[in-house]
């Protein structure tokens, strides 16, 4: 799974809500096919993994998959039945956040019906609504 290799700050703010449209990474700029998130939230790294052999295993070696993003935010837990105090819990896992209009995996070397079918398995793997889109749509 993705993590990163090293960190500035271990562990991370939770930040704000999520606002606005995304302003980067909205257009294709490796594959002809690509599926876009219509809502925000948080991706782990676990969810692109499971995306990733998705697509994969459905295009069984024909065409490339590019991965748009990256889990950098650590996400920390406290153990159960844990006491009010003592501390930030332990880092966990790892997600990336996004917001809507961000392109999360791009595919190219196939025709449309095959990256469609494979990018709707990636979306079932996923915690937020997505479209596929192409080079024309975009």
């Amino acid at each position: 799974m993705l993590i990163p290799r090293k960190v500035k700050y271990r562990k991370s703010h939770r930040g704000d809500q999520i606002k606005g449209q995304a302003v980067r990474k909205i257009a294709l700029s490796f594959g002809s096919f690509g599926l876009k998130t219509l809502e925000a939230g948080w991706i782990t790294s676990r969810q692109i993994e499971s995306s990733r052999r998705a697509i994969t295993g459905y295009l069984q070696r024909k065409g490339k998959v590019w991965i748009r993003i990256f889990p950098d935010k650590s996400v920390t837990v406290k153990g159960n039945e844990i006491r009010m105090g003592g501390g930030k819990g332990a880092v966990d896992h790892y997600v990336a956040p996004v917001r809507p209009g961000t392109i999360l995996f791009e595919v190219d070397g196939v025709t449309l019906a095959e990256a469609r079918i494979s990018l709707r398995l990636a979306a079932h793997k996923l915690p937020v609504k997505t479209i596929v889109v192409s080079k024309t749509t975009s």
